[in-house]
């Protein structure tokens, strides 16, 4: 392999460059369809690498990100394979590689390719674990985010002796972190608490759930001495996207920005078919819904244009719910931020979705209206009865900041007629309650998508088994 002699010239610095892109692009290539020289090709690579690896893990990266679903099995093998020697060598970029591989399992696919990717990916973080500890710490955190929230979906799950194996990876990696690792796992913020209430049952959990709500200094972790601090802690963005697959995100946002409110039904039929079929993949909204509340905030001109708003395609996602345990986690999704809401440090946008699909669900679905009042109330009432006035506090701040922000006017809820007057009750009763002194008037600027005639609300068990043209 000839490799020019350098002269200090631009055009001789630009063949380099060119050179060493194509290299890199080649030995990638021939890493994942020729595994019988993976080995030699690697060697190849460690000879010539003079930018950190960075390059190379870039192009597989636009692998995981853009190709994965259709790479063939000993493709993604392979691919596994060559993410363990980068990670050997602490390439440039090796975390977020890691990261987009996470972003592809999905917990409620058993079948064999699907467990199988979640097998590699706990083996590689248990193997790694101490490695990754000193060099890229942060991507502990987000594995710990994610094989929690696949932890709730394969605890589900008896009798399956692949998924049983599975979850034992799956709690040691957890409780590891857990225990040894509070500082860091404590940066997922509240959604952290959120994803332990599910495992409560399991014993492992119920141990870690008890000491933090009880006793939580016995995570000696310095600064930390009580699950408010978790509570107050708003979790980024970017644990969200973990749980969406780059198809679903990339679906999820055509959804919400290019298509108008006359034609969402065949596009629900179409990513329905896509996504929620099948049975078990219905824990999936819960995921969507946290991610359309807190990870895709659209821009004002998409707020004021005739797009499918968010609090449509939540409604409709709240409407697929077949199981009621599955309907409580997505109710829930959708208000965890009003619970703990301080304008000071939480987003408006995490908590207007919920408001505008109460308030546009009236007149004609009043009964969305109604349950989702109803749970919020007694979320408030329950969710944490030692801390309940902060959570009444910050619902009451919630409904505060909503209206002052002019996403709508109290009025709307309080002097409905079509909803329970106990409802009302409660909710005027909570608003005296905490003190706060909240505007009535109504500021109708975001509301241009709230209609009577609006139905977003169609179940996948309605469509037809069909994709529509064009979608």
């Amino acid at each position: 392999m000839e490799v020019a002699f350098w002269s200090g010239r631009s055009d001789d610095l630009g063949y380099l460059n060119q050179e060493y892109t194509e290299l890199n692009h080649a030995l990638l290539y021939g890493v994942l369809t020729v595994p019988q020289f993976a080995k030699i090709h690697i060697k190849h690579l460690h000879g010539i690498v003079s930018d950190g690896y960075a390059l190379f893990v870039s192009l597989a990266l636009r692998v995981v990100l853009e190709l994965y679903n259709k790479l063939v099995d000993s493709v993604k093998q392979q691919l596994i394979w060559v993410v363990h020697e980068i990670v050997g060598v602490s390439g440039v970029g090796f975390d977020g590689l890691l990261v987009g591989l996470l972003r592809h399992t999905v917990g409620c696919d058993y079948t064999d390719r699907g467990l199988w990717l979640c097998f590699e990916l706990i083996n590689l973080f248990l193997a790694n674990f101490t490695s990754l500890l000193e060099e890229e710490p942060s991507v502990l955190t987000s594995a710990l985010y994610v094989y929690l929230r696949l932890l709730a979906d394969h605890c589900r799950v008896s009798g399956n002796v692949r998924v049983d194996l599975l979850k034992k990876l799956e709690i040691e990696f957890c409780v590891k972190m857990l225990r040894g690792q509070f500082h860091l796992s404590m940066k997922i913020g509240r959604d952290l608490v959120r994803l332990l209430q599910d495992l409560v049952h399991v014993p492992e959990f119920r141990c870690i759930w008890k000491d933090l709500v009880l006793d939580a200094t016995t995570f000696r972790t310095e600064g930390f001495s009580d699950v408010a601090q978790l509570y107050s802690t708003r979790t980024s963005s970017r644990y969200f996207l973990l749980r969406v697959t780059p198809e679903m995100e990339l679906q999820l946002r055509f959804l919400l920005v290019h298509v108008k409110f006359s034609h969402l039904k065949r596009y629900q039929m179409w990513f329905a078919k896509k996504f929620l079929f099948e049975p078990e993949r219905e824990t999936l909204i819960v995921d969507m819904i946290r991610f359309i509340c807190c990870a895709h905030h659209p821009s004002n001109e998409i707020i004021h244009s005739d797009s499918v708003p968010r609090w449509a395609i939540i409604g409709w996602l709240l409407s697929c719910c077949r199981k009621k345990y599955v309907e409580a986690n997505a109710k829930l999704a959708l208000f965890y931020d009003w619970l703990f809401f301080d304008e000071r440090m939480d987003n408006i946008m995490n908590i207007e979705p919920a408001m505008l699909l109460m308030v546009c669900s009236m007149p004609q679905y009043v009964g969305m209206t109604q349950s989702l009042l109803e749970f919020l109330l007694l979320l408030v009432d329950n969710y944490d009865q030692v801390r309940s006035y902060t959570i009444a506090k910050g619902v009451s701040l919630a409904f505060n900041s909503l209206v002052t922000e002019g996403v709508n006017s109290l009025d709307t809820l309080t002097s409905c007629d079509a909803l329970s007057p106990f409802l009302k009750e409660r909710l005027k009763k909570l608003l005296s309650s905490t003190n706060e002194t909240l505007p009535h008037q109504l500021y109708p600027g975001r509301l241009s998508h709230c209609s009577a005639d609006a139905s977003p609300l169609e179940t996948p068990s309605s469509h037809p088994k069909h994709e529509p043209a064009g979608a």
